[in-house]
């Protein structure tokens, strides 16, 4: 039963983001899937399962993942004018992935 409702609200998400981008307002699809859904749930079990320091810790973390999805953003907006749509979002993904990895690697390397 818990497996369909996160594929039932997975569902609802693509609706939502289909419907906004057929919209004058088609932009705002953009914003939906940065709503926090995820956020809410790590930080719930974090804030649960540990102390507050560490859940403190876990927000910290995640402001800095705001860089990895700039980077994402950036890389695709310079490639979307250079390559076909899918290898945009391909290459976005990957310089994601390797600005995560630095991220990561920094944070361990900071706070070990």
């Amino acid at each position: 039963m818990d497996l369909i409702f996160k594929a039932l609200l997975g569902a609802a998400v693509v609706v939502i983001l289909a419907a906004l981008s057929k919209t004058r307002n088609y932009y705002i699809a953009g914003l939906v899937p940065l709503f926090p859904t995820f956020a809410l749930i790590a930080h719930y079990i974090v804030g649960k399962g540990r102390s507050i320091d560490d859940l403190k810790t876990t927000i910290v973390f995640g402001m800095w993942s705001i860089i990895p999805y700039f980077v994402y953003l950036a890389t695709l907006y310079v490639m979307v004018d250079r390559l076909r749509l899918e290898a945009s979002l391909a290459v976005a993904a990957v310089a994601w992935l390797m600005a995560a990895t630095v991220l990561v690697t920094v944070w361990v390397r900071l706070h070990s």
